[in-house]
């Protein structure tokens, strides 16, 4: 069981989106692509380092060595490539075909975005925990605006830079296998880690 970090951008919930809540299994088209490229960048604590062969199918796909599928955006790989990429998770619908990864959600924090006179300003955003998704965000636009979710999502059968950050944390023998990080912890003791382990 990997956790993941996966952002979940307003536009795309209030468009086609179905709300969720923490504890609520779930299953997502997910794109990996450059931190740049959403909200402006300064992302840092929620980029997923992903290692494993870039195909060309009906798009990008890139099959992690963990063994989570997601399409891949333009600017972050060509086909062939098979080097360590560094970047964020997404859930794109309408983005054509793309391999949806299913698991369940451990965390949901909503992502308040400070805005330039038309940009977004990199790095200048705040994480509100909550129990669920909304299906509307706050602001419109405003100088600081709810622009989305962080979403911590846990996936059968792959394994993160995150889950070993949080057996890390939580003191387990080197070599614990994936899962062991959250098979004793309450759903609420676990969102706060999660939610700690992810900061704006």
């Amino acid at each position: 069981m990997g956790l993941w970090h996966v952002f979940y951008a307003d536009w795309q919930m209030e468009c086609c989106g179905t709300p969720f809540s923490v504890g609520e299994d779930v299953s997502w088209p997910l794109l990996f692509r450059a931190g740049g490229d959403v909200l402006g960048g300064g992302w840092r604590d929620q980029l997923t380092e992903l290692a494993g062969p870039v195909e060309q199918d009906a798009g990008r796909v890139l099959r992690d060595r963990s063994g989570l599928v997601v399409g891949v955006g333009e600017s972050v790989a060509t086909p062939g490539d098979s080097t360590p990429l560094v970047g964020l998770l997404t859930v794109e619908t309408h983005g054509g075909r793309l391999p949806e990864a299913g698991g369940q959600v451990r965390c949901v924090q909503v992502v308040t975005q400070e805005y330039g006179e038309t940009e977004p300003v990199p790095g200048r955003r705040s994480l509100r925990s909550v129990d669920a998704s909304p299906k509307w965000f706050a602001g419109g636009g405003g100088a600081r605006s709810e622009a989305g979710l962080v979403v911590t999502l846990e996936v059968p059968d792959t394994d993160s830079r995150l889950s070993h950050a949080v057996r890390r944390t939580r003191n387990l023998p080197p070599g614990s296998p994936p899962g062991t990080e959250t098979a004793d912890l309450p759903p609420d003791a676990l969102a706060e880690l999660l939610a700690g382990l992810s900061r704006a």
